[in-house]
């Protein structure tokens, strides 16, 4: 499926008939494909791997090349290689951090992302319907009819973000969980967590600006959702259809059992029952604590508060099942964000280039 560089003036065209609507469409690969596969060795699961790869490759006789993360911020880098290199699909092995650097590294292309799950929640497969097996997780990487879902990066801070940020008792549970609980437990790790956060809760003030509106609420966490890039039935309660940018703000208000297990069951790839919790939207948030909260995205940590987000245009074409793509099927109108954002058709400067870098 070549793409070929249209004329400006029909460039122009096909943008404002076609790229400010984008949902989720089937991928033909009538081409060849070129696969590279990113491996985060350090990921919460210890599975051999290189074998079942290696095989469902060969099998399907694609052309594919493997490369390692040693540290952080390789994943943005070997993604930015791979595009280089020629792939048309970069498949990455890892927790949802290392999905955030290699879709961070490919939000300026139009290489299509296949996940398999290897961390620990494994939050953003679980959100997109990926199996967690890895052999099956490659079956439907290696579909011939398989589906792409456009997902756009959020921004928090100076960080990329695919589905979610949390702050107060959601980050807590994920730093105090910690590497050596989760290797052990897996996500047993984060209800471990949960009940050292019983014995404790920090309620805190939050203020927030949320677009032109200013809210003031307490509570023990606050979790904000880049919900257009889900599977909806992952946020139990939450209405259906496109929110088109507005990130969905939820703040639970009481520090009781119930309350703390429903956030350690979202870290637990579970999804909360968000049904009953203050519940606001907006395109850009400004939230400010007293006292300050530790923050995280996409279960790495950021820091504390004050924070600020954004729903970004930088788009990264996520692998789905041909028949999960209904349920992801909602369209993106592009053409409400502001024209200072980056288009899909559009090449990224040098100083844009690099404000994407993790």
């Amino acid at each position: 499926m070549k793409r070929y560089r249209n004329p400006p003036l029909l460039n122009n065209t096909i943008n404002r008939l076609s790229t400010n609507l984008i949902g989720s469409w089937r991928r033909q690969t009538a081409r060849a494909r070129r696969i590279v596969v990113i491996v985060n060795p350090a990921a919460g699961q210890d599975r051999p791997i290189l074998k079942t790869i290696n095989t469902a490759m060969r099998n399907a006789g694609v052309d594919w090349n493997l490369v390692v993360t040693r540290q952080a911020g390789d994943g943005f880098r070997l993604a930015r290689q791979a595009v280089a290199f020629g792939a048309t699909t970069v498949v990455v092995y890892g927790g949802d951090g290392t999905i955030n650097e290699v879709t961070s590294g490919l939000a300026t292309s139009k290489v299509d992302v296949g996940i398999i799950p290897g961390g620990t929640s494994n939050y953003v497969a679980g959100t997109l319907s990926i199996p967690r097996d890895i052999s099956q997780a490659l079956a439907l990487i290696l579909r011939s009819d398989y589906a792409v879902h456009p997902v756009r990066l959020g921004r928090v801070n100076q960080n990329n973000f695919l589905q979610m940020v949390g702050i107060g008792l959601e980050a807590n549970l994920i730093q105090n969980a910690g590497r050596e609980w989760k290797d052990r437990f897996g996500v047993l790790a984060y209800f471990h967590a949960a009940l050292q956060s019983i014995a404790n809760p920090q309620p805190a003030h939050y203020h927030m600006l949320l677009d032109d509106q200013e809210v003031d609420v307490d509570g023990v966490t606050c979790m904000i959702v880049n919900a257009d890039n889900l599977i909806l039935p992952a946020l139990k309660g939450m209405p259906p259809g496109s929110r088109n940018g507005l990130m969905d703000v939820f703040i639970p208000q009481r520090a009781d059992l119930k309350a703390i297990f429903s956030v350690a069951a979202t870290m637990a790839g579970a999804g909360p029952e968000v049904v009953m919790l203050p519940h606001w939207q907006a395109r850009r948030i400004t939230i400010a604590t007293d006292p300050p909260q530790l923050t995280q995205f996409d279960g790495e940590i950021l820091g504390n508060t004050p924070v600020k987000l954004r729903v970004t245009r930088r788009l990264v074409y996520m692998i789905v099942a041909p028949e999960k793509a209904a349920a992801l099927g909602h369209q993106v109108n592009l053409s409400e964000f502001d024209e200072t954002e980056w288009s899909p058709e559009e090449p990224l400067d040098d100083d844009t280039l690099s404000s994407l870098e993790p």
